[in-house]
């Protein structure tokens, strides 16, 4: 059995992560990581496992890590990772574009998976926008939709981004070139080849999004709809089994999964 850590262990995908890597028929949970404060910092959260919060005591004999933290959080623990060799699987968004260069360099030291979402699904999505893209031309205007629960900490989600950045690539765009956030007051037209992406928070909604190719007089719509964390959880704890033994290096959660 591989022993398997989990940063953020408490939060709601923490949970879940901790069900799936108990399940799997590879992998056992043998550390958990919270937040210096954490009002369960000492307690046993799983047989033998005590929620703890300092990265390097916790890394001690792991093969994997599997987190879904903050930014700042998951740059602590995968330095403390890269150092000692520990494979590392993210879930994190928001992150900043120098942040996102500083896990590349980490990448470089231990094998990591650092993706916008884990679903099968949505990844195959991913896949389908960016075709769809392709094939439909400049004649089809890209839209997204996405809502999320109230407390999601960062907007739009890393969902909307990453099948924003699959519309991009299908056709032939640089995203940051093209991306529409905000839209308020006298905008005037839409701008020629714009990806915009709209965003709704509220309630204990897992994740929702919806992608609109619109044309003259007609649109085609690919749409994922989440009830359940588990999906996710599953796909990353799936991930940290298959990244284990691979050599150092960013892995795209497309590899994992067949899609690229």
């Amino acid at each position: 059995m591989k022993r398997v850590l989990v940063a953020g262990a408490c939060g709601r995908m923490g949970e879940r992560i901790r069900h799936w890597v108990a399940a799997h028929e590879a992998l056992e949970l043998a550390g958990a990581l919270e937040a210096p404060g954490h009002p369960q910092l000492g307690e046993e959260i799983a047989p033998g496992v005590v929620l703890g919060s300092d990265p390097g005591a916790a890394l001690a004999g792991m093969d994997a890590v599997i987190d879904f933290t903050t930014p700042e959080a998951t740059l602590a623990v995968l330095g403390a990772a890269s150092e000692v060799g520990v494979p590392y699987v993210t879930g994190t968004t928001g992150f900043s574009e120098d942040q996102r260069a500083v896990v590349r360099a980490l990448a470089q030291e231990i094998a990591v998976v650092h993706a916008a979402n884990f679903s099968v699904s949505v990844n195959v999505l991913g896949w389908l926008a960016r075709e769809a893209a392709r094939k439909l031309g400049p004649d089809f205007d890209a839209e997204l939709f996405e809502i999320h629960h109230s407390a999601k900490r960062d907007a739009p989600s890393g969902t909307a981004l990453f099948l924003a950045e699959a519309v991009a690539e299908g056709q032939g765009k640089v995203l940051r070139d093209h991306l529409v956030l905000e839209r308020a007051g006298e905008t005037g037209a839409r701008p020629e080849g714009a990806i915009g992406i709209q965003t709704l928070r509220g309630g204990d909604n897992p994740g929702e999004h919806t992608l609109y190719f619109v044309g003259a007089g007609e649109r085609v719509e690919l749409s994922h709809r989440s009830s359940t964390r588990d999906h996710f959880a599953k796909g990353a704890v799936r991930t940290a089994a298959w990244l284990i033994g691979k050599p150092p290096g960013l892995y795209p959660i497309e590899t994992v999964y067949g899609l690229g």
